[in-house]
């Protein structure tokens, strides 16, 4: 589904270079659930923004479902997004003055498509994320956990060949960050979305298939779950990875 090979940016600041992204290769399988994880500057938003065509790269080849966007112009790339991709962001990015329902259709909303054309679709996935009884509601009148469910089925609805999220658990509690990640898992397994995260977080990487540890640009380790359980996964994790988060008091949540 997704293959990087030789990706490198840098950033010019005067007569400085910094190489954000540092000659990095990995690939995804389809179905698969990845996490990309690091400290703050290692890399890994700049590398999710770069694979997902947020930003343009420096050299190197980014292929999703056998596209080279390199190859894609403004208008090509904008078409992929579209059709090919979803987004989950830190921040829900949810419209005020639309409901519930409509910030969902969104997307099909930009794309001149009408919500009645898919109101099965809407009713399915939000009842399957546990927001069915909101979809009337405004973003202001539902919680942190419900908002950001409602970004995850945003995400879907377009039924895209990939999801990227970038830190989706950084602006929520700790009750709030299990329902979600049990909800990024849940999409990954019921709709066999292909799922590339970015986190600093020990606690939510333990819910992927496979960890990405990045140091200064690079990929420094690579950790596999196989057939460890939740609890023995995280616990590799922490051991692997260059910092102790929060919620290493938090195990008696993992099954």
């Amino acid at each position: 589904m997704l293959k990087v090979a030789n990706l490198s940016k840098e950033y010019r600041y005067k007569n400085m270079i910094k190489k954000a992204v540092d000659n990095v290769s990995f690939s995804v399988k389809e179905g698969e659930f990845i996490g990309i994880m690091g400290t703050s500057g290692s890399g890994k938003t700049t590398l999710l923004n770069a694979i997902s065509t947020i930003n343009p790269y420096y050299e190197g080849k980014v292929i999703i479902d056998g596209v080279d966007i390199s190859t894609l112009n403004d208008n090509d790339i904008s078409e992929f997004r579209k059709n090919k991709i979803g987004y989950i962001f830190q921040e829900y990015n949810l419209l005020d003055t639309l409901t519930i329902r409509e910030n969902i259709a969104l997307p099909l909303l930009i794309d001149g498509k009408s919500i009645k054309c898919f109101e099965n679709e809407i009713t399915k996935i939000s009842r399957d994320l546990n927001i069915e009884g909101i979809l009337d509601k405004y973003p202001y009148q539902t919680s942190g956990g419900q908002q950001q469910r409602t970004a995850c089925a945003r995400a879907l609805i377009t039924r895209p060949n990939i999801i990227f999220a970038d830190e989706p658990t950084g602006a929520l509690d700790t009750k709030m960050t299990t329902s979600l990640l049990k909800t990024l898992k849940f999409m990954n397994s019921n709709y066999n979305k292909t799922i590339v995260m970015v986190t600093h977080d020990s606690y939510a990487a333990s819910f992927c298939d496979r960890i990405l540890l990045m140091e200064d640009g690079h990929i420094d380790k690579k950790v596999v779950k196989h057939n460890d359980t939740q609890r023995d996964f995280f616990n590799r994790i922490i051991s692997n990875s260059l910092q102790f988060d929060g919620y290493i008091n938090q195990k008696d949540d993992l099954s």
